[in-house]
């Protein structure tokens, strides 16, 4: 096997076990809040009348369940070869994930987002994180309708590592407060800007790497039969 290739294989396998624990960990934190109970967690930052608030409430609920399987179908999305000759399922897992961001975690993200402590950088910063996101999602379906799979592919990768900005938001804010000493405030407004946007960054690092291309050949490997012409559209 080439040391390319290696790299890649571990690189996937490193992002695979690492966005599982992840998503593990997220689902631990969502259910204690379907309880709706208004006086737990993040809902204790908030004011008792943002938390009165329905706009706040549905938009809250909406992000963090819709979040969760965006998370599950996107991450599934980048590991063709657990569908192997079951293209149906890949094609379903892609739709669930293009449409829950556009109609669901994006919108509702907005939401979150003018309600946000910090002000209005972080306002600012929440909101063109929900932005980019939905346009980047939007612009992989696009292509996908078009079977310009390569390109739809280098939209998905930044679709998803924006998806995992709550991930990075999180590992951060861990290194800039343990190990760099900055203050709540400080690591809160430097995370709020850098968990997406760093992410970006390394999709374009990604793609300029050859990821889509190889996710494309393990799709055709997985799949003989998209090799075919006119294929139908799937999200990779």
């Amino acid at each position: 096997m080439p040391a390319s290739l290696t790299v890649y294989r571990g690189a996937q396998a490193l992002l695979g076990v690492g966005v599982t624990l992840f998503i593990g960990l997220m689902l631990k934190m969502v259910l204690p809040y379907l309880s709706f109970e208004p006086g737990i967690h993040f809902l204790t930052t908030k004011s008792q009348a943002i938390n009165a608030n329905a706009v706040f409430r549905a938009g809250f609920y909406v992000h963090i369940v819709s979040s969760w399987w965006v998370l599950v179908a996107g991450l599934l999305q980048f590991f063709p070869g657990l569908w192997r000759n079951r293209r149906r399922v890949h094609q379903q897992l892609g739709k669930l994930y293009v449409a829950s961001i556009l109609a669901l975690a994006a919108p509702s993200g907005l939401v979150l987002a003018y309600f946000a402590n910090g002000g209005l950088a972080a306002k600012v910063g929440f909101t063109l994180q929900c932005v980019v996101w939905w346009l980047c999602t939007w612009q992989a379906y696009r292509l996908a309708r078009q079977r310009q799979w390569e390109e739809h592919i280098k939209w998905m990768l930044r679709s998803f590592l924006v998806t995992l900005a709550a991930l990075s938001l999180r590992l951060e804010s861990y290194v800039l407060y343990h190990f760099f000493g900055t203050k709540p405030i400080e690591t809160y407004l430097t995370v709020v800007w850098l968990s997406w946007t760093g992410n970006l960054l390394l999709a374009e690092v990604l793609v300029q790497a050859g990821a889509a291309r190889r996710l494309l050949r393990d799709f055709y490997q997985t799949h003989p039969a998209a090799s075919q012409p006119k294929p139908q559209a799937v999200a990779v």
